[in-house]
This record gives structure tokens, sequence and C-alpha cells, in this order.
């Protein structure tokens, strides 16, 4: 990711719950920028701005962070999303 200053990382497990067995993680790539991604996050997860620049900011620094917990059938639906703008990510349990 290019484009934005990077903010502080903090702990996204906290935010996003631990009931659901499944999650989407996202990877890192050098072709979308900040916005990008954080506008993306916003679209396919519904948080908010803050917590979508600190997943991009996680992944941007560790390689890639678990950005959705959900069922499956959502979690498949957030990767769509994700997607659209050629976001690699992964769907597991």
């Amino acid at each position: 990711m290019n484009g934005t200053s990077i903010q502080e990382v903090t702990d996204t497990e906290d935010s996003i719950g631990t009931d659901f067995g499944w999650r989407v993680t996202l990877f890192n790539c050098e072709c979308h920028t900040f916005d990008d991604v954080e506008r993306q996050l916003i679209k396919a997860t519904r948080c908010t701005l803050s917590q979508a620049r600190r997943y991009s900011s996680e992944v941007h620094n560790r390689g890639s962070a678990v950005v959705y917990r959900g069922p499956q059938e959502r979690c498949e639906a957030v990767a769509g999303v994700l997607e659209d703008i050629r976001l690699l990510v992964k769907v597991s349990q």
C-alpha cells in the first residue's frame, strides 16, 4: 500500500470478536493506496474509517490482518467485496 501516513497499530482481535470460526484475512500488496483499501474495507465490513485505518496499517506493517470474523457465508461476501478491487484475501476457518 502506498499513499497516506501510517497510523498506530492496535490489536484487531478485540474489535472484531471471536465468536465465529470463519475469518477474512487481507494481505499486503503495493498496488493499492491506503485510501483505496480503507474505502473498500468500510464498504465490505461496515467498519468505521478509524478501524479501516488500523486494519490497513496492520496489513502494511505485518503483511496481513484478520479484518472480519463471522459466519462462512458473510465472510465469503466480505471477501468478494474486497476482491472487487483486486485486494488479496483468504477466507478460512
